[in-house]
């Protein structure tokens, strides 16, 4: 038996209760058999050789993506988007700071500086981490590396860069460090530029361009027992274009700080990790591709602690403690359009000192209670308190009680308006509420483990989560079509008011797995299954609509949030195969996976948005000598099942072709893929509506967003 093909060494043995073992198609893809880890586990030990958004990882690992701007997209756990998938970047909790969550927690670090990532959909351990429903996503840069000797000297260091052709895509990558034995200090950057992509049909996908950078600079510290790291990060994207969306990214800045501290305790260990990032948010327009003339601005900070104990009792049983807190501020306001009477003559304020803390607390105790069975039961608690000021309009002169109109017995210039209101009204009423909002959640997480035989294992799991809703759902205030059209992350076109009122999330979730493999290790197979029931699941409540054209297929509506209840299900396959091997051939292998989802509205068995249809993937791989390819086969049927109230397109089935192949000579790696080989056009199921093509050409309509055509991609790395 070769060492390449040993799924119990090289490959995903264990997958975690709710989400089965798709990362077998990911070449990074390392289990760890630790009874303290049920998640999936995807490793990058040579991830100088990525560039580029950390997307293409997490994708390897069954994450779906709602498709956002060129490194923003939005990532869909079992059918659920957004803040329902609670995203951790080196355990700091980002909040997205942006109306259409531009910035989301993924966009603040590239693939080049991933050390390890992990995915647990639906059913994570409460320890995981809270706010969430649809699962946790983990993403690690911090993994310090320390020398041997005394002396602190050079360590390693590496330089990337990586050519697409679909969108001209040039993206550079560095690293370098320095250690001793008890000192490390390392840095990474990127830069990555890139055009609007083309689609299978040779036509440009508007307002797809973008450009970013990151860094990160990482310093840490140890002995015997303890450890302490800090790390430093900055963050510029001067734009990048959302062609989903009314609006552009005209600049992000954001600096951040983590701070970690661990120790070895008698029987186990304590951590902990104090984070604080701060951002400076614009909106507006900046390619003819998409033109306008409207700036917004958010500023905002995170700031979080998290305490953590492990105590070992034995060496079969273990409890996790923690006591966390995270805070969150943000100001919202769109300045005044010097000689507009639409967008003045006073700021937008959208969102006024919005505070979003939470303080939790958490117990969970792991423990193998004989060679078959081991389980892992705990309980989180967690105080989510809201609060937003007082807002105003473009039109009026000041908050507070004394708010008036600018110009007395005239009609608000800021177009139509919902629910028969003006802003100026809507903005009284905010204004005379009590604002504060308290949400008490308690989630709790049964998992179990049973070996069946020496090839067959077991995995149950129960949970009940929580998630609070955020301060965009909360308190986006404004009603008139300019205002609303200007709140969401959907990528519909339509419009959003937020609704002080919210109930917080409850998701009740059951999901089973079960993994089958050949004595030999020849083979595996995983089979999940899924349902969540969520209660008071925030959809939109249609209160209005608006047509800027006399045709049908421009219509748009405004929705209001609101709390309904909803059932997702879903199943997934997946399995691996090795066809062949020999000394001149090399190993092959075969992968391939299947998934369905469904979700749904309680009241009238209506779809719920952005449902992912059945979808496959089968890919052959080959590795011999220095050389490693492979051909992957991804087809995705038709969507047919849409959410009416937002307008959501059908799109057709389609099935795309993929092409690859690596090769390492010592400290250099090459890589060749061809994507979408046959230049086939398809439309994003997930992609939502190009509103960039509707702004340049109304009499089109809302299409659906199309993917990318035929790119030629180059990278090359050298490691020294």
């Amino acid at each position: 038996m070769s060492s390449h093909f040993s799924l119990s060494n090289s490959q995903c043995v264990l997958s975690p209760v709710a989400l089965s073992i798709v990362m077998l198609l990911s070449p990074f893809a390392i289990a760890d058999e630790s009874i303290e880890v049920i998640e999936v586990h995807g490793q990058n030990p040579n991830k100088h050789e990525m560039l580029g958004s950390a997307e293409q990882l997490l994708s390897e690992l069954g994450v779906n993506f709602s498709a956002a701007g060129g490194v923003s997209s939005l990532p869909i756990l079992n059918g659920m988007m957004g803040d329902r998938v609670k995203v951790i970047v080196d355990g700091a909790d980002i909040t997205a700071a942006c109306g259409n969550q531009m910035n989301p927690p993924l966009s603040y670090i590239s693939a080049n500086q991933v050390s390890s990532y992990s995915v647990i959909a639906g059913i994570s351990p409460v320890s995981a981490g809270g706010d969430n429903i649809a699962g946790v996503i983990k993403v690690n840069s911090i993994a310090p590396q320390y020398s041997e000797v005394a002396e602190l000297d050079w360590h390693s260091g590496y330089v990337s860069a990586q050519y697409r052709s679909i969108n001209h895509a040039k993206a550079v990558g560095v690293g370098a460090r320095l250690a001793s034995d008890s000192f490390t200090l390392s840095y990474q950057g990127a830069f990555e530029d890139a055009d609007s992509y083309d689609d299978g049909r040779g036509d440009l996908v508007l307002d797809t361009l973008y450009r970013v950078q990151n860094h990160a600079l990482t310093g840490a510290i140890r002995d015997e027992k303890q450890q302490f790291v800090i790390k430093l990060t900055h963050q510029k994207i001067p734009f990048q274009g959302f062609a989903n969306q009314y609006m552009d990214m005209t600049d992000n800045t954001s600096y951040g700080f983590i701070s970690q501290y661990s120790r070895i305790i008698d029987r186990g260990e304590f951590q902990a990790q104090v984070n604080f990032n701060d951002v400076k948010h614009k909106m507006g327009f900046f390619t003819p591709e998409k033109t306008g003339m409207m700036p917004m601005n958010t500023d905002a900070q995170d700031i979080s602690y998290q305490l953590n104990w492990r105590l070992d009792f034995d060496a079969d049983t273990q409890l996790l403690l923690g006591q966390e807190y995270y805070g969150y501020r943000i100001d919202d306001w769109w300045p005044a359009v010097q000689g507009s009477m639409m967008m003045g003559p006073n700021d937008y304020v959208n969102i006024n000192d919005g505070k979003r803390d939470r303080i939790t607390g958490f117990a969970e105790l792991q423990k193998q209670l004989n060679k078959k069975w081991w389980v892992s039961a705990g309980a989180r608690i967690e105080h989510v308190t809201t609060n937003a000021g007082e807002v105003q309009g473009y039109t009026e002169t000041k908050m507070g009680g004394g708010m008036h109109e600018n110009m007395e017995n005239m009609p608000s210039m800021e177009g139509m308006h919902a629910m028969g209101k003006s802003n100026e009204t809507a903005a009284a009423e905010f204004n005379a509420l009590d604002r504060k909002r308290t949400d008490t959640l308690v989630d709790a997480s049964l998992l179990l483990r049973y070996q069946v035989g020496a090839n067959d294992e077991l995995q149950l799991g129960l949970a009940r989560k929580n998630r609070a809703p955020n301060l965009y759902e909360r308190y986006s205030w404004g009603v008139s079509t300019m205002s609303t059209s200007m709140i969401g992350w959907f990528g519909d076109g339509n419009g959003y008011i937020g609704n002080p009122d919210l109930e917080a999330e409850t998701a009740y979730t059951l999901s089973a797995s079960y993994t089958k493999s050949a004595a030999d290790e020849s083979w595996q197979i995983t089979t999940n299954a899924w349902r969540s029931k969520v209660d008071d699941y925030i959809d939109g409540t249609v209160v209005d609509s608006f047509n800027r054209t006399d045709m049908a297929s421009t219509k748009r509506n405004i929705l209001k949030f609101s709390n309904i209840d909803a059932t997702l299900y879903g199943v997934k396959v997946d399995a691996a195969l090795r066809i062949f091997e020999s000394k001149h051939a090399g190993l092959w292998l075969l992968k391939a996976g299947v998934t369905a989802t469904h979700g749904e509205r309680d009241d009238s068995d209506e779809s719920l948005y952005q449902i992912m249809p059945l979808h496959s993937k089968i890919a052959i791989e080959q590795q011999v000598g220095k050389w490693q390819s492979a051909l992957s086969w991804e087809w995705v049927d038709s969507k047919t099942r849409v959410d009416a109230r937002r307008f959501e397109n059908k799109t057709d089935s389609y099935s795309l072709l993929n092409i690859e192949t690596k090769a390492t000579w010592d400290k250099l790696t090459v890589k060749l893929a061809v994507t979408n080989l046959l230049d086939e056009y398809y439309q994003l199921p997930l992609g939502g509506v190009s509103i960039a093509q509707y702004k340049k050409d109304m009499t089109v309509g809302f299409n659906q967003l199309a993917g990318q055509g035929r790119s030629v991609n180059l990278g090359m790395s050298y490691a020294f």
